[in-house]
């Protein structure tokens, strides 16, 4: 007696027309939901993408060459995979997403490659700018509330910058010791924090690796404008990461990364107080900028 076989499944097949659902289907016994939704996600996108441009052999595997340099351009103090993120504007929507700002919140920004290392503590009112780097001496202060406007005290206040010549001290290691330029603070009773500083200039990212080579295969520039980052965070609190923005630099209005809201855009005024200046211990006249900052508290009172 003859058995015969049973029928293939030729749904399981490879086929142009519907690959997307067999990879996505693939994915359909993921144990993690959240793991299950991105795969078969990405599996949809990447496949659409790729019938929509219709990459040759070769084409793919450039990008892959790409990539591959890419990951061997990271090290310790450099996260081309960051760069790349923030070239692309992934970075910057993924941050507006999670951030979801409302209330008047202030709002959220990239934290970008360099905070690579951790930021020395210091107490209010201390100068982040230990070695004396040159630069148009600054005082930069704030208060820290939450969205009813309640005080936040002993906020973490870590902020890092760049030099008046556009670099940062993981950038120069011969030049500037680790932590130049950064500083982790806390907040006093009634949420307030100031420390001195100097002015930071407007750079260009890092453009001697893949990320270089695809702003200058696309006629883009890698310039940032001159800015003060910030991660602000307490205790039953949403996290904030942002950035002060000077008001005037170059390349607010194309910033290479995408980071610039208004909302962000801080005045650095000049300010000719010689009872303030002597105060704060900086020669006069001196730059001033002032940063508010509301996050949301997860649960009310």
């Amino acid at each position: 007696m003859t058995i015969d076989a049973p029928e293939p499944d030729r749904t399981l097949y490879f086929d142009v027309d519907r690959s997307a659902r067999i990879v996505a289907d693939s994915f359909r016994n993921t144990p993690d939901p959240r793991l299950k939704q991105v795969l078969q996600s990405l599996a949809q996108h990447l496949h659409a993408f790729v019938k929509d441009v219709r990459p040759s052999t070769d084409e793919w595997a450039a990008a892959i060459a790409f990539l591959t340099a890419t990951g061997q351009k990271c090290d310790e103090v450099r996260q081309e995979f960051i760069l790349l993120s923030d070239v692309l504007g992934v970075s910057m929507l993924v941050e507006s997403l999670a951030d979801n700002a409302g209330e008047r919140l202030t709002e959220a920004t990239v934290e970008g490659p360099f905070h690579m290392v951790a930021s020395p503590v210091r107490e209010l009112g201390d100068d982040i700018n230990v070695s004396g780097e040159p630069g148009e001496r600054c005082l930069i202060t704030g208060r820290v509330v939450d969205q009813d406007g309640a005080p936040v005290p002993g906020a973490t206040v870590d902020v890092w910058q760049a030099n008046s010549l556009g670099f940062y001290d993981v950038q120069r290691p011969d030049e500037m010791p680790q932590g130049e330029l950064r500083g982790l603070f806390n907040t006093d009773a009634d949420g307030r924090f100031h420390f001195r500083s100097i002015v930071p200039a407007h750079y260009p990212i890092p453009t001697d690796g893949p990320v270089g080579d695809l702003l200058r295969a696309t006629g883009r520039h890698g310039f940032r404008p001159a800015h003060v980052h910030f991660a602000i965070s307490a205790p039953g609190l949403r996290t904030l990461t942002t950035h002060i923005f000077v008001t005037g630099s170059p390349y607010l209005e194309s910033d290479a990364v995408f980071g610039v809201k208004e909302s962000l855009i801080v005045d650095f005024a000049l300010l000719d107080d010689p009872a303030r200046a002597a105060a704060a211990g900086l020669p006069n006249p001196f730059r001033h900028a002032d940063f508010p900052v509301v996050l949301h508290r997860e649960e009310r009172p």
